[in-house]
């Protein structure tokens, strides 16, 4: 369990461990990282055999954990360019304006660069902090998205919470299984509310995926096989 990571999601990881292996992908791992993606999966798993499915899950326990993966990635990207092009026509009129911000750096006007750190302007403070948050969703909020695009397994799975969303919050081609707390002292499980998207990854990120679950569970083998520390 990593040091920050709350009960609640490891709950969430071990109900996807056991949900997994038994609908037909039993070699599992968590903390996958997923090939072509850049990203690390909550948990990844693969059928038995060369023509094997893949799965990858992530783990949501509350709703703006949820979202901050989930902006569609075309929408954002547009969103950020639109938000480039404020920010230069902006910055242009502030320019004309205030020629006492230029920088002095070169001997032609039209060549010289800006500096507007220091300039108490509220909309334009107010569009640079919505730029950063953008740019910031680009880097760091698509993963539903990309991992979508790219294939990255044959089949995706949400693991969340009951009620911590709306369905059109769920990302498209995502597979959702709801936790089910046990009645009666009985262990928790998962419902499928919703099948994912058959995908078409290919065979070569299908061997690479399952490259990574065995360095995965190498890893977790070798922490556990660790001397004790003095």
């Amino acid at each position: 369990m990593a040091a920050s990571e709350t009960e609640n999601h490891l709950r969430l990881k071990r109900l996807a461990f056991a949900w997994a292996r038994a609908n037909g992908f039993p070699l599992c791992a968590c903390e996958v990282r997923v090939p072509r993606s850049g990203y690390r999966a909550d948990l990844a798993a693969m059928g038995r055999g060369a023509a094997g499915a893949t799965a990858v899950f992530e783990c949501k326990q509350a709703r703006a954990d949820l979202l901050k993966d989930a902006h569609a990635e075309a929408a954002t990207r547009a969103k950020l360019a639109e938000l480039m092009e404020r920010r230069r026509q902006l910055e242009a009129l502030l320019a004309a304006h205030r020629p006492d911000l230029r920088r002095g750096e070169s001997l032609w006007p039209e060549y010289d660069a800006w500096d507007f750190s220091t300039l108490e302007h509220r909309g334009y403070h107010a569009l640079l902090a919505e730029l950063a948050t953008v740019q910031g969703r680009v880097l760091h909020g698509t993963k539903f998205s990309k991992l979508f695009r790219y294939q990255c397994a044959d089949f995706l799975y949400l693991v969340v919470e009951d009620n911590i969303f709306a369905e059109a919050e769920i990302p498209a081609g995502w597979g959702l299984l709801v936790r089910v707390p046990g009645a009666d002292g009985a262990a928790d499980s998962l419902r499928l509310a919703r099948a994912p998207a058959k995908l078409n990854p290919e065979s070569v990120q299908r061997r690479a995926l399952l490259e990574m679950i065995a360095i995965a569970g190498t890893r977790l083998t070798q922490r556990a096989f660790a001397p004790p520390q003095a």
